[in-house]
């Protein structure tokens, strides 16, 4: 049959998106109880707080696609600034190795050939230096807006090796992730709320800013340079 591995790979996701409505994992991860136990679990048994949310973080965005924000949001609540940002970082980059493997497994020979057929997609996505994918990886794993989980299948698809996708994953992801961690720390740390939500909103603004300066000034469809130029009559 043709396109085999992504009739499966709907299929899988089909199942999960019906047993979770069934029996309420998404909803599980998101329980009030959950984070408060997870919080308790901090002083008394750190390294076993950690491995859950881990667990917890790549389940969640891999199988469930529970949004990315949603894994940042509980790190800097629970584990704090530094360690939550850490914490988050760490988990997220596994996940998003995990999902890579899948797309690349499940997706890229059905997908590859489509995209290649969009100049600018094939320009950006499958450089043969792989400069363009990285920068690509940089500004959407720099921005937190675009959507997480479809990214971590999508980069499968293309040509980037599984180590540049995976360091740089974690080196890009940082910025984005601390701008949530250390905001929402400074909801369960009245101490230093405003010196949190401070460092948060400079974050924010890093950020965002150095996002769309960058995408204005490169993500545009330029001709290549190979391509024959007019002359001037």
């Amino acid at each position: 049959m043709k396109n085999r591995k992504l009739w499966i790979f709907i299929g899988i996701v089909l199942v999960i998106l019906v047993l979770d409505h069934l029996f309420g994992w998404s909803d599980w991860l998101r329980d009030t109880d959950n984070l408060a136990f997870l919080s308790e679990m901090v002083n008394g048994h750190l390294p076993a707080a950690i491995l859950i949310y881990t667990a917890a973080t790549v389940v969640g965005s891999v199988v469930l696609a529970v949004p990315g924000v949603t894994f940042a949001i509980i790190a800097g609540l629970v584990f704090g600034p530094v360690l939550g940002t850490f914490c988050c970082v760490l988990a997220a980059t596994l996940g998003a190795m995990a999902a890579f493997i899948a797309g690349r497994f499940f997706l890229k020979d059905s997908i590859k050939p489509a995209i290649e057929k969009n100049a600018l997609l094939k320009k950006w996505l499958f450089d043969e230096t792989g400069r363009n994918e990285m920068f690509i990886l940089m500004i959407t794993r720099l921005v937190p807006v675009f959507p997480y989980n479809l990214q971590n299948f999508a980069y499968g698809v293309t040509d980037i090796s599984f180590a540049a996708y995976s360091i740089g994953s974690f080196i890009f992801m940082i910025p984005g992730t601390a701008m949530y961690t250390i905001g929402f720390a400074g909801l369960a740390d009245s101490e230093h709320r405003v010196l949190y939500f401070g460092i948060a909103v400079f974050l924010a603004v890093v950020v965002f800013g150095a996002a769309a300066l960058l995408r204005r000034k490169y993500l545009t469809d330029e001709p290549s340079e190979t391509e024959p130029q007019e002359e001037d009559v």
